[in-house]
């Protein structure tokens, strides 16, 4: 049964087929019942509070989720939220691989919402990491060094382009790729654009 504050323009996510299209069905009743606004945000429901993102269901293959914007100040008194990677400083998600998951869980997601919805009233923020605090590659340190141009042209780009420029070249295991990362971007970086720009 669809809440009467659902929004026509998410109903396609909730209606194409998929593998976890009941687990979906349950997670929307949920949100929706926590008075939430429902959009569609990077292609998935995202369910806001006064234009803030507090939760957004999507799915995986091994897993649908809810994950919540800024899980990381949620107490998760049930020990069930999972930061995805080392690098995911704000969002966690709850995963699920069966619907009977979610109904049992129902009251526990609606006071973990109402929670998220009481740290966007509170107006809190998480506390990210400095762009100081991610390694710096070696290979992309001497770049840096030697070119005068692309040292001031990354300092000019945003604190999460540089962040993500540094977690990127900072991958491969072998100095060589990295080297190569690191060449391939830098007239990227000249120009002022991030890694996906």
């Amino acid at each position: 049964m669809k809440s009467s504050n659902a929004n026509p323009k998410v109903d396609f996510f909730f209606s194409k087929e998929s593998k976890w299209q009941r687990e979906y069905e349950q997670l929307r009743i949920i949100a929706l019942a926590c008075v939430l606004t429902e959009e569609l945000k990077w292609g998935c429901p995202c369910y806001t509070f006064q234009k803030s993102n507090v939760v957004l269901i999507h799915g995986f293959k091994e897993y649908c989720a809810l994950l919540f914007m800024k899980g990381a100040l949620l107490k998760d008194t049930e020990r069930i939220l999972i930061q995805q990677t080392e690098n995911v400083q704000s969002a966690r998600q709850i995963r699920f691989t069966h619907v009977k998951e979610i109904v049992k869980l129902a009251p526990v997601l609606k006071a973990y919402i109402h929670e998220a919805i009481a740290v966007e009233k509170k107006g809190l923020k998480v506390e990210l990491k400095k762009t100081s605090e991610y390694p710096m590659p070696e290979e992309f340190k001497k770049m840096l060094d030697k070119d005068i141009d692309l040292k001031n042209a990354f300092k000019a780009l945003t604190p999460g382009r540089q962040r993500a420029y540094l977690f990127h070249f900072s991958q491969p295991k072998q100095s060589k790729t990295r080297e190569a990362r690191v060449e391939k971007y830098i007239p990227q970086i000249l120009d002022g654009k991030g890694l996906d720009d």
